[in-house]
């Protein structure tokens, strides 16, 4: 027993490391000798954890991204079908609590999919397709039911997801600096309060339309 509980800390300190420096460096640009040094082990322990290389990748992946999953709240709200002034919020606050707890994740998914593409899309479809597919059924049935504007349900749950994923480093390209706030949850309450007035249709004013006659008449 004890030599497996050893076993799986090491195993867990290997791929720590080796999601650090994938993250930093790329697939290609990262060695096994020097995920090793990392992690403070030979390079021979590192194989007897792992067959490979590219199966320490995946492993690393799959670390960095084990408990994402959907809060119990969130996930009601969404099957529910809740009202998106209330739901959107808490799907925004999730996915910025995720950039700022999990800050290797979108790195790490960039280089599957630029340097592993062959296995990416198994990746994704296992761990963030029934995620996403969830939020788009929940755009679909309100888009459906006139509470959000009559839009592309799937370019709509796309734009709200990367919204909160690359924002913060492509405004420090346009402004030079990083994004600051007053606390942790204003980030969320920002995209939310942007999506919202761009997607919950606003209602259009009546205006009984001037006769040519009246508007003589005014003149």
């Amino acid at each position: 027993m004890p030599l497996s509980v050893k076993s799986t800390a090491t195993t867990e300190k290997i791929a720590l490391a080796a999601g650090q420096l994938f993250a930093r460096q790329g697939y290609h640009g990262t060695s096994t000798r020097e995920i090793a040094r990392v992690a403070d082990v030979s390079e021979n322990t590192l194989f007897r954890h792992f067959e490979n290389k590219e199966d320490l990748f995946w492993s690393a992946l799959r670390a960095v991204s084990s408990g994402l999953k959907l809060r119990r709240d969130v996930l009601e709200g969404l099957t529910q079908c809740d009202s998106p002034q209330v739901v959107l919020p808490k799907v925004f606050e999730l996915l910025t609590d995720t950039m700022k707890f999990k800050p290797d994740l979108l790195r790490l998914l960039a280089v599957a999919f630029l340097e592993l593409q062959w296995k990416a899309d198994d990746f994704c479809d296992e761990h963030l397709s029934p995620y996403l597919s969830i939020l788009n059924q929940y755009l679909a049935a309100n888009i459906k039911s006139g509470m959000l504007r009559d839009l592309d349900s799937t370019i709509m749950a796309a734009a709200l997801t990367l919204t909160t994923l690359m924002h913060p480093e492509i405004s420090r390209l346009i402004v030079g600096s990083k994004l600051s706030y007053s606390d942790s949850r204003d980030p969320s309450r920002v995209y939310a309060r942007f999506w919202l007035d761009i997607l919950t249709p606003r209602m259009v004013e009546h205006r009984i339309p001037v006769s040519s006659e009246t508007a003589e008449g005014v003149g």
